[in-house]
Protein backbone atom coordinates (compact mmCIF):
# COMPACT_ATOMS: atom_id res chain seq x y z
CA UNK A 1 0.00 0.00 0.00
CA UNK A 2 2.67 2.50 1.05
CA UNK A 3 4.73 1.55 -2.24
CA UNK A 4 2.24 1.88 -4.07
CA UNK A 5 1.40 5.45 -2.46
CA UNK A 6 4.99 6.41 -3.13
CA UNK A 7 4.95 5.58 -6.76
CA UNK A 8 1.85 7.53 -7.15
CA UNK A 9 3.81 10.24 -5.73
CA UNK A 10 6.90 10.01 -7.69
CA UNK A 11 5.21 9.89 -11.06
CA UNK A 12 3.41 13.16 -10.21
CA UNK A 13 6.86 14.71 -9.01
CA UNK A 14 8.85 13.69 -12.46
CA UNK A 15 5.25 15.12 -14.15
CA UNK A 16 5.40 18.52 -12.56
CA UNK A 17 9.07 18.66 -13.09
CA UNK A 18 8.31 17.96 -17.22
CA UNK A 19 6.13 20.64 -17.01
CA UNK A 20 8.16 23.06 -15.48
CA UNK A 21 11.50 21.78 -18.13
CA UNK A 22 8.55 22.35 -20.64
CA UNK A 23 6.71 25.53 -19.53
CA UNK A 24 10.48 27.54 -18.93
CA UNK A 25 11.14 26.51 -22.82
CA UNK A 26 8.12 27.45 -24.02
CA UNK A 27 8.05 30.60 -22.28
CA UNK A 28 11.89 31.19 -23.95
CA UNK A 29 10.60 30.20 -27.44
CA UNK A 30 7.19 33.33 -26.76
CA UNK A 31 9.54 35.31 -25.21
CA UNK A 32 9.45 37.85 -28.33
CA UNK A 33 5.59 37.92 -28.63
CA UNK A 34 5.80 37.99 -24.78
CA UNK A 35 7.61 41.43 -25.25
CA UNK A 36 4.93 42.36 -27.94
CA UNK A 37 1.87 41.60 -26.11
CA UNK A 38 3.32 44.14 -23.58
CA UNK A 39 4.06 46.93 -25.92
CA UNK A 40 0.91 46.84 -27.46
CA UNK A 41 -1.64 46.07 -24.26
CA UNK A 42 1.02 48.97 -22.28
CA UNK A 43 -0.47 51.32 -25.02
CA UNK A 44 -4.05 50.43 -25.07
CA UNK A 45 -4.08 50.26 -21.23
CA UNK A 46 -2.87 53.95 -21.22
CA UNK A 47 -4.45 57.41 -21.79
CA UNK A 48 -7.54 57.53 -19.18
CA UNK A 49 -7.76 59.44 -16.04
CA UNK A 50 -5.80 58.00 -13.19
CA UNK A 51 -9.19 57.09 -11.19
CA UNK A 52 -10.38 54.85 -14.22
CA UNK A 53 -7.09 52.97 -15.04
CA UNK A 54 -6.96 50.09 -12.77
CA UNK A 55 -10.66 49.48 -13.25
CA UNK A 56 -9.78 49.54 -17.02
CA UNK A 57 -6.53 47.49 -16.92
CA UNK A 58 -8.55 44.89 -14.42
CA UNK A 59 -11.42 44.64 -16.85
CA UNK A 60 -8.45 43.73 -19.56
CA UNK A 61 -7.29 41.09 -17.57
CA UNK A 62 -10.29 39.49 -16.87
CA UNK A 63 -10.88 39.63 -20.89
CA UNK A 64 -7.46 38.18 -21.03
CA UNK A 65 -8.08 35.57 -19.34
CA UNK A 66 -11.58 34.67 -20.76
CA UNK A 67 -9.20 34.36 -23.85
CA UNK A 68 -7.11 32.10 -22.65
CA UNK A 69 -9.99 29.79 -21.62
CA UNK A 70 -11.52 29.93 -25.17
CA UNK A 71 -8.39 29.50 -26.65
CA UNK A 72 -6.73 26.16 -24.98
CA UNK A 73 -9.15 24.03 -25.49
CA UNK A 74 -10.10 25.18 -28.91
CA UNK A 75 -6.57 25.02 -30.13
CA UNK A 76 -6.05 21.21 -28.20
CA UNK A 77 -8.77 20.32 -30.73
CA UNK A 78 -8.14 21.52 -33.67
CA UNK A 79 -4.48 20.49 -33.05
CA UNK A 80 -5.71 17.01 -33.28
CA UNK A 81 -8.05 16.90 -35.39
CA UNK A 82 -7.68 19.70 -37.95
CA UNK A 83 -3.89 20.93 -37.31
CA UNK A 84 -3.93 22.80 -40.60
CA UNK A 85 -7.28 24.88 -39.50
CA UNK A 86 -4.37 26.63 -37.08
CA UNK A 87 -2.42 27.81 -39.41
CA UNK A 88 -5.44 29.36 -41.17
CA UNK A 89 -6.38 30.84 -38.13
CA UNK A 90 -2.84 32.72 -37.42
CA UNK A 91 -2.98 34.36 -40.45
CA UNK A 92 -6.59 35.81 -40.31
CA UNK A 93 -5.23 37.01 -36.59
CA UNK A 94 -2.20 38.56 -38.47
CA UNK A 95 -4.26 40.66 -40.76
CA UNK A 96 -6.86 42.03 -38.36
CA UNK A 97 -3.46 42.94 -36.56
CA UNK A 98 -1.33 44.26 -39.28
CA UNK A 99 -5.07 46.12 -39.85
CA UNK A 100 -4.70 47.33 -36.20
CA UNK A 101 -1.40 48.47 -36.61
CA UNK A 102 -1.21 50.42 -40.17
CA UNK A 103 -4.69 52.09 -39.43
CA UNK A 104 -2.58 54.04 -36.41
CA UNK A 105 -0.66 54.98 -39.26
CA UNK A 106 -2.75 56.24 -41.23
CA UNK A 107 -4.79 58.10 -38.56
CA UNK A 108 -1.67 59.52 -37.25
CA UNK A 109 -0.44 60.77 -40.69
CA UNK A 110 -3.56 61.94 -41.82
CA UNK A 111 -6.56 62.74 -38.46
CA UNK A 112 -4.24 63.57 -36.17
CA UNK A 113 -4.53 67.45 -36.60
CA UNK A 114 -8.13 66.71 -37.14
CA UNK A 115 -8.64 64.85 -34.25
CA UNK A 116 -7.47 67.52 -31.95
CA UNK A 117 -9.24 70.24 -33.28
CA UNK A 118 -12.18 68.27 -32.72
CA UNK A 119 -11.77 67.74 -29.03
CA UNK A 120 -10.45 71.22 -28.76
CA UNK A 121 -13.61 72.72 -30.30
CA UNK A 122 -16.26 69.96 -28.99
CA UNK A 123 -14.54 69.26 -25.51
CA UNK A 124 -14.65 65.69 -23.53
CA UNK A 125 -18.35 64.24 -22.69
CA UNK A 126 -18.52 62.09 -20.02
CA UNK A 127 -20.58 60.07 -22.30
CA UNK A 128 -17.89 60.05 -24.77
CA UNK A 129 -15.39 59.39 -22.45
CA UNK A 130 -17.34 56.47 -21.12
CA UNK A 131 -18.03 55.51 -24.91
CA UNK A 132 -14.42 55.77 -25.62
CA UNK A 133 -13.25 53.57 -22.07
CA UNK A 134 -15.45 50.53 -23.26
CA UNK A 135 -14.20 51.04 -26.98
CA UNK A 136 -10.52 50.95 -25.76
CA UNK A 137 -10.99 48.20 -23.77
CA UNK A 138 -13.02 45.79 -26.52
CA UNK A 139 -9.77 46.87 -28.86
CA UNK A 140 -7.49 45.61 -26.51
CA UNK A 141 -9.15 42.42 -25.11
CA UNK A 142 -9.47 41.68 -29.19
CA UNK A 143 -5.61 42.12 -29.84
CA UNK A 144 -4.70 40.32 -26.79
CA UNK A 145 -6.42 37.56 -28.00
CA UNK A 146 -5.00 37.33 -31.47
CA UNK A 147 -1.56 37.40 -29.19
CA UNK A 148 -2.70 35.36 -27.12
CA UNK A 149 -3.61 32.88 -30.26
CA UNK A 150 0.01 33.31 -31.03
CA UNK A 151 1.73 32.56 -27.90
CA UNK A 152 -0.17 29.37 -27.23
CA UNK A 153 0.05 27.78 -30.98
CA UNK A 154 4.21 28.64 -30.48
CA UNK A 155 4.07 27.32 -27.00
CA UNK A 156 2.00 24.03 -28.06
CA UNK A 157 4.38 23.70 -31.29
CA UNK A 158 7.32 23.95 -29.00
CA UNK A 159 6.39 20.84 -26.67
CA UNK A 160 5.11 18.79 -29.29
CA UNK A 161 8.65 19.21 -30.76
CA UNK A 162 9.76 17.92 -27.87
CA UNK A 163 7.17 14.48 -28.19
CA UNK A 164 5.87 15.02 -24.79
CA UNK A 165 2.65 13.05 -23.22
CA UNK A 166 -0.42 14.39 -23.84
CA UNK A 167 -1.01 15.91 -20.55
CA UNK A 168 2.21 17.23 -20.30
CA UNK A 169 1.55 19.28 -23.06
CA UNK A 170 -2.16 20.67 -22.02
CA UNK A 171 -0.29 21.43 -18.70
CA UNK A 172 2.52 23.32 -19.97
CA UNK A 173 1.32 25.24 -22.41
CA UNK A 174 -1.66 26.36 -19.99
CA UNK A 175 1.08 27.39 -17.04
CA UNK A 176 2.48 29.87 -19.97
CA UNK A 177 -0.57 30.91 -21.05
CA UNK A 178 -1.08 32.31 -17.35
CA UNK A 179 2.29 33.60 -17.19
CA UNK A 180 1.71 35.62 -20.53
CA UNK A 181 -1.60 37.36 -18.81
CA UNK A 182 -0.27 37.71 -15.17
CA UNK A 183 3.26 38.94 -16.44
CA UNK A 184 2.08 41.35 -18.97
CA UNK A 185 -0.30 43.05 -17.23
CA UNK A 186 1.30 42.80 -13.88
CA UNK A 187 3.92 45.09 -15.68
CA UNK A 188 1.77 47.31 -17.26
CA UNK A 189 -0.25 48.05 -13.95
CA UNK A 190 3.42 49.04 -12.26
CA UNK A 191 3.79 51.34 -15.61
CA UNK A 192 0.33 52.75 -15.35
CA UNK A 193 0.94 53.93 -11.61
CA UNK A 194 3.98 55.20 -11.75
CA UNK A 195 2.99 58.70 -11.21
CA UNK A 196 1.21 58.10 -8.63
CA UNK A 197 3.93 56.05 -6.61
CA UNK A 198 6.37 59.45 -7.77
CA UNK A 199 3.82 61.86 -6.10
CA UNK A 200 3.66 59.10 -3.18
CA UNK A 201 7.70 59.52 -2.94
CA UNK A 202 7.32 63.10 -2.95
CA UNK A 203 4.93 63.81 -0.37
CA UNK A 204 6.31 61.18 2.02
CA UNK A 205 9.98 62.82 1.68
CA UNK A 206 8.55 66.42 2.08
CA UNK A 207 9.58 67.24 -1.42
CA UNK A 208 13.68 66.90 -0.23
CA UNK A 209 16.06 64.25 -0.72
CA UNK A 210 16.74 60.88 -2.88
CA UNK A 211 12.95 60.15 -2.25
CA UNK A 212 11.73 62.89 -3.81
CA UNK A 213 13.73 63.49 -7.01
CA UNK A 214 13.15 59.33 -7.57
CA UNK A 215 9.56 60.51 -7.19
CA UNK A 216 9.99 63.14 -9.74
CA UNK A 217 11.88 61.36 -12.06
CA UNK A 218 8.93 58.70 -12.22
CA UNK A 219 6.19 61.53 -12.45
CA UNK A 220 8.24 62.89 -15.81
CA UNK A 221 8.91 59.53 -17.37
CA UNK A 222 5.64 58.56 -17.26
CA UNK A 223 4.11 60.62 -20.32
CA UNK A 224 7.64 59.84 -22.23
CA UNK A 225 7.13 55.96 -21.23
CA UNK A 226 3.57 56.37 -22.87
CA UNK A 227 4.70 58.29 -25.86
CA UNK A 228 7.12 55.48 -26.72
CA UNK A 229 5.26 52.28 -25.50
CA UNK A 230 2.33 53.86 -28.57
CA UNK A 231 5.24 53.99 -31.07
CA UNK A 232 6.21 50.59 -30.01
CA UNK A 233 2.83 48.99 -29.80
CA UNK A 234 2.75 50.35 -33.27
CA UNK A 235 5.86 48.59 -34.47
CA UNK A 236 4.80 45.58 -32.44
CA UNK A 237 1.74 45.26 -34.11
CA UNK A 238 3.09 45.14 -37.71
CA UNK A 239 5.70 42.61 -36.56
CA UNK A 240 4.03 40.24 -35.13
CA UNK A 241 1.31 40.43 -38.27
CA UNK A 242 4.78 40.21 -40.66
CA UNK A 243 6.35 37.33 -38.48
CA UNK A 244 2.90 35.07 -38.91
CA UNK A 245 2.70 36.23 -42.73
CA UNK A 246 6.78 35.07 -43.39
CA UNK A 247 6.79 32.01 -40.81
CA UNK A 248 3.04 30.11 -42.13
CA UNK A 249 3.36 31.88 -45.89
CA UNK A 250 5.95 29.41 -47.92
CA UNK A 251 5.85 32.38 -50.69
CA UNK A 252 6.49 34.97 -48.45
CA UNK A 253 8.90 32.79 -46.62
CA UNK A 254 11.27 32.28 -49.23
CA UNK A 255 10.91 35.57 -51.14
CA UNK A 256 13.60 38.47 -50.64
CA UNK A 257 16.02 35.52 -48.93
CA UNK A 258 19.06 38.61 -48.55
CA UNK A 259 17.10 41.02 -46.84
CA UNK A 260 17.21 41.04 -43.21
CA UNK A 261 14.34 38.66 -41.46
CA UNK A 262 12.54 41.89 -39.38
CA UNK A 263 12.94 44.27 -41.86
CA UNK A 264 11.24 41.72 -44.13
CA UNK A 265 8.57 40.91 -41.31
CA UNK A 266 7.83 44.34 -40.97
CA UNK A 267 7.34 45.20 -44.58
CA UNK A 268 5.16 42.41 -45.47
CA UNK A 269 2.90 43.53 -42.08
CA UNK A 270 3.09 47.03 -43.17
CA UNK A 271 1.58 46.20 -46.72
CA UNK A 272 -0.73 43.80 -46.16
CA UNK A 273 -2.23 46.24 -43.31
CA UNK A 274 -2.19 49.51 -45.08
CA UNK A 275 -4.41 47.21 -48.20
CA UNK A 276 -6.83 45.93 -45.14
CA UNK A 277 -7.01 49.49 -43.82
CA UNK A 278 -8.06 50.69 -47.76
CA UNK A 279 -10.51 48.06 -48.16
CA UNK A 280 -12.10 48.82 -44.96
CA UNK A 281 -12.63 52.13 -46.01
CA UNK A 282 -13.92 51.51 -49.70
CA UNK A 283 -16.17 49.25 -47.27
CA UNK A 284 -17.58 51.54 -44.84
CA UNK A 285 -17.55 54.08 -47.96
CA UNK A 286 -20.10 51.82 -50.11
CA UNK A 287 -21.72 50.83 -46.49
CA UNK A 288 -22.35 54.32 -45.91
CA UNK A 289 -23.77 55.12 -49.69
CA UNK A 290 -26.33 52.60 -49.47
CA UNK A 291 -27.86 53.58 -46.13
CA UNK A 292 -28.03 57.59 -47.74
CA UNK A 293 -29.94 55.58 -50.49
CA UNK A 294 -32.05 53.83 -48.74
Amino acid sequence: MASGIFAILDDIAALMDDIAVTSKIATQKTAGILGDDLAVNAEKATGFLSSREIPVLWAITKGSFVNKLIILPIVFLLNYFFPMVITLILILGGVYLAYEGAEKIVEFIFHSGKKAQEVVMEGALPDDAENSEKSKINSAIKTDFILSLEIVIIALATVIEHEHPLITQILSVTVVAIIATVGVYGIVALIVRMDDAGFFLMKKSGNKGFLSAVGQILVKALPVIIKILSVVGTIALILVSGGIFVHNIDYFHHLFPTVPSMVKEFGFGLAIGLLAVGLMAIFKAIFKKKIKEA
